[in-house]
């Protein structure tokens, strides 16, 4: 154990860097003859979001399988590199080059058949470009069609449902493609640099099956002779031998290697996201409009009123949300676990800025395998602090005098339920003996991350929060609360903080679309910019939404809006997990149990945060406004 923590410091040390480094920042550049490695990843599938790792099914395997340094965004996403037995040289074509000769049995068999039929797809990488399938797009507006990648290629189809039409399948059996065509794109500049830069890698996939009489003599391929899609296919229904090829092929590219990347990332159109920008700027509009008109003609109008009738011999009786200053600064039911709500929301705020902007800035490229997740998880555990001070700001303000057990809350209540649930869909992948379960040593890292580091900054920061003078009330609250008047039906909690929701997820549902298929569909996602402005608009609705819902409950003489503000904002979160379930009927194919508990079980934990991120900004600028209007009183 007196061992065991400087190691998790050192790793933790090594994770937090390469989060934000990035690998292959510095081109590499070949000679013509270099070699060139092919490491393998793993093999996932988006109809059981299951990875594997590459080896789990019996291909061609080197005489040793070394693995990859790997940070912890790639333990946690799944990936295992590994090193392979393809032979490449810069430079150097090959036709039909035999990787190996295999004899399975019908079991070894069956494993292929089970991951064709669930559309697994094989991920490599030659120089950390990801191998890719090239497909042709339609253009909107034009009659050209656009190149873009998907990542990696399948392991095999189904007969009856391939697109190429050969007439050697039969429908329903399932086929292996055990013949690749490594396409490989370089660029070279003599007037920069000297060698030749990587900057494509496609691959060709095709299933033939394989005859020769004299090995390694083959009859159905030849230097001469390249493999066709319309030639017989290789089957995975029954014991047989598999003969496992590949050709090189070296393409020049007028690509820079700077711009390596923008097919990968070039997936949707940006007209799609402005679409969701303006479509959320409308409502921001309209929030704004509904803002200044309670702002700067109702509040004002009220607030010279009262204080005129104040100034009076004979004031008037008090009405409408002047008539609640006693009580509107009156600590909630369950305040303890409001500033525990409220702290944590100023972690995952800070945490979501922070990488947002990072990631606009390019220190988040996705040439950084897993560097997302890692950067995403050390700032949440750094952003500690603040979950620590602002949760204690809020306890104390509510006259808690409980820190301790506060500040133990504070840094456990999320985290906790968080990891539990982590913890219990792992045991589900690790039963499934999937790569995606994550191993014993990376959760001893993951505990040393939370009570190693989160949880003394929390202490931390609830010390200088404590620490500091409590926040003082512009009005005094009376003994005795007052009676909340009978509401009208519109005003009814459930109806107010159901409707308050609808405006936020507005602002953020087309954003959502694309954010849930990068997840779950494994595309790319990289348009930081459009979901930092997205963000910002969420921020601005959820504090107007909040306001306008509040200057309504007051003025029906409800003070009781602590917890309401937290509410209105944060149940923007239940349609997210709505539109999820939406999108797991519409858009996904999982039939699996074990794939369903991931689905529902991660959607659950994302609508959860978004809950408490969203929740505590509503809450602030609810705060923020009832503080600024009745400071503008004169009462007595």
């Amino acid at each position: 154990m007196r061992n065991l923590i400087p190691t998790l410091c050192i790793l933790a040390a090594i994770d937090l860097a390469t989060a934000f480094y990035l690998p292959g920042v510095a081109p590499r550049e070949f000679q013509d003859g270099d070699q060139v490695n092919l490491k393998v990843i793993r093999i996932d599938s988006v109809k059981t979001q299951l990875p594997y790792e590459y080896y789990a099914l019996p291909f061609c395997q080197p005489p040793e399988i070394i693995n990859a340094a790997e940070n912890l965004g790639e333990v946690l996403r799944g990936d295992r590199i590994e090193n392979s037995i393809y032979q490449l040289n810069m430079g150097r074509e090959e036709s039909c080059k035999i990787l190996c000769r295999q004899q399975y049995t019908p079991e070894l068999m069956s494993e292929f058949a089970e991951k064709v039929h669930d559309e697994y797809r094989v991920h490599w990488i030659v120089d950390n470009l990801p191998a890719a399938t090239r497909v042709l797009r339609d253009t909107p507006n034009s009659a050209d069609l656009t190149a873009t990648y998907e990542r990696g290629y399948p392991i095999g189809f189904v007969g009856g449902t391939e697109m190429v039409r050969n007439s050697h399948t039969a429908e329903g059996v399932p086929y292996i493609y055990n013949h690749v065509r490594l396409v490989i794109k370089y660029h070279k500049d003599k007037e920069s640099f000297v060698g030749n830069r990587i900057v494509g890698f496609e691959v060709e996939p095709f299933s033939v099956k394989h005859k020769y009489e004299d090995w390694p003599n083959l009859k159905s391929c030849t230097p001469l002779r390249a493999v066709r899609n319309d030639m017989e296919p290789q089957r995975v229904d029954a014991a047989d031998e598999i003969v496992w090829t590949y050709d090189v092929k070296w393409d020049f590219s007028d690509i820079k290697w700077a711009s390596r990347w923008d097919l990968y990332v070039l997936t949707t159109d940006d007209q799609i996201h402005w679409f969701s920008i303006i479509n959320s700027l409308m409502i921001v509009i309209f929030l704004s409009g509904m803002v200044a008109m309670i702002m700067l003609k109702t509040l004002n109008q009220d607030i010279r009123t009262y204080n005129e009738v104040q100034d009076e011999e004979e004031g008037r009786e008090e009405t409408g949300w002047k008539l609640v200053h006693g009580d509107v600064f009156r600590p909630p039911a369950m305040f303890n676990l409001l500033s525990v709500a409220v702290g944590t929301g100023c972690q995952l705020t800070a945490c979501a800025l922070i990488v947002l902007i990072t990631a606009c800035l390019g220190f988040l490229s996705p040439a950084n395998r897993g560097g997302l997740v890692t950067a995403m998880l050390f700032l949440f555990v750094f952003m500690g602090i603040f979950a620590g001070y602002f949760g204690s700001r809020t306890y104390k303000m509510c006259k808690g005098v409980d820190w301790k057990t506060n500040t133990i809350m504070t840094a456990l209540w999320y985290p906790t339920i968080v990891f539990s649930v982590f913890f219990f869909l792992n045991l589900f992948v690790w039963g499934e003996h999937s790569s995606g379960a994550v191993p014993f040593p990376t959760m001893l890292i993951l505990m040393f991350l939370w009570f190693g580091i989160s949880v003394p900054l929390v202490f931390l920061g609830a010390y200088f929060g404590f620490k500091k003078k409590a926040v003082e009330f512009p009005v005094t609250t009376h003994q005795i609360p007052r009676m909340v008047p009978e509401q009208a039906w519109y005003m009814h909690p459930i109806i107010s903080i159901a409707m308050g929701g609808l405006l936020p997820f507005g602002a953020v549902f087309i954003e959502l679309f694309f954010i849930l298929s990068s997840i779950w569909l494994h595309h790319y996602y990289y348009v930081f910019g459009f979901l930092l402005l997205v963000f910002c608009i969420l921020a601005v609705t959820c504090s107007e939404i909040c306001i306008v819902m509040c200057y309504f409950q007051l003025c029906s003489e409800d003070y009781h809006w602590w917890w309401r503000s937290f509410l209105t904002a944060g149940s923007s979160a239940f349609y997210m997990f709505a539109y999820s379930i939406f999108y797991f009927y519409t858009k996904l194919e999982i039939t699996k149990f074990v794939s369903t508990l991931l689905f529902f079980g991660y959607m659950w934990v994302i609508s959860f945060t978004f809950f408490i991120l969203t929740g505590t900004i509503g809450f602030v600028a609810c705060f923020m406004f009832v503080y600024h209007i009745y400071g503008a009183i004169k009462v007595d």
